[in-house]
């Protein structure tokens, strides 16, 4: 589950980092002066969300790397680590993509695919995947996050991912708006006062946590969509399904928060927020596809 979380995670701080800034810049004073000039926020708001959306987008294979520690294989250095660059590449051909960087890291038994394009992208597994999977079952892994790259889910999670950063920023203003104006006293200068300032960095956070439930769902639709991939690139389901089914009996390890949506393993205890279906799931979806 590591990219998508790790994507959510930087967006969220990107997020607020930019609309404290605009907040320390004059911008939402500019956008009060008159009353709430709704046009001009919506305007604002756009720019803010898909800003913040592809920042997190360009951002996320370097944050990928540095939070996993996973090292690029380079030139092989064993004959794993040479079978894994001629898998990917293999793979990657068969889906009709570039081939992706190739990185392991150590950890428990998951995988993870990231990058702004097709043309630079990254696939990466744990030490734990390699040791506790037959080479058939971490050949479907791989295939599964070859799929992703190239279904370009990580340029369609940031289109949507824009989309509801617009309208977490624009409803948090207009919220924040509502409440300076109840709370400011007769006579008092027009323009945001320090309510408006906290109600709209609250706002953004509550909302932004809301919003993370449409893009967990989108993340369970994708991984649907990349199992069928798997199985298309590797000619049968089985091996998918026996990856899912040893997925669901070991006892993996979590990804870092930031990077849970996007690896192989994923679930969690709040369904809605969850980024992947239970392995059960995904499973019956494969044998009735």
């Amino acid at each position: 589950m590591k990219r998508i979380l790790l994507f959510l995670a930087t967006n969220l701080a990107i997020m607020l980092v930019l609309g404290i800034t605009a907040s320390l810049l004059g911008v939402d004073r500019y956008l009060t002066a008159k009353g709430l000039n709704l046009g001009a926020l919506l305007v604002f708001a756009g720019l803010m969300g898909f800003g913040g959306a592809f920042i997190s987008l360009w951002l996320s294979k370097p944050i990928a790397k540095w939070t996993t520690g996973a090292r690029v294989i380079e030139q092989p250095a064993n004959a794993t680590e040479r079978w894994l660059v001629d898998t990917v590449a293999d793979q990657a051909r068969k889906a009709g993509i570039p081939t992706p960087e190739v990185a392991i890291y150590e950890g428990a038994p998951n995988a993870f695919a990231t990058g702004a394009t097709k043309n630079a992208s990254l696939v990466a597994v744990s030490t734990g995947l390699l040791t506790s999977m037959t080479h058939d079952e971490v050949e479907a892994v791989l295939a599964h996050e070859v799929a992703h790259v190239a279904n370009g889910d990580m340029v369609t999670l940031t289109l949507i991912q824009g989309v509801v950063n617009t309208f977490v920023i624009f409803l948090a203003r207009v919220v924040a708006y509502a409440v300076d104006q109840f709370l400011r006293r007769d006579g008092e200068e027009r323009g945001p006062g320090l309510a408006f300032t906290i109600t709209s960095v609250v706002c953004d956070l509550l909302f932004g946590l809301v919003a993370s439930i449409i893009v967990a769902w989108f993340s369970r639709k994708r991984e649907y969509r990349a199992d069928r991939g798997a199985a298309q690139i590797m000619g049968t389901p089985r091996p998918m399904i026996a990856a899912l089914q040893r997925l669901g009996g070991i006892d993996h390890a979590d990804l870092p928060k930031n990077l849970a949506a996007s690896g192989i393993a994923g679930g969690g205890v709040l369904a809605l927020f969850s980024s992947h279906p239970s392995c059960e799931d995904r499973i019956a979806a494969l044998r009735h596809a």
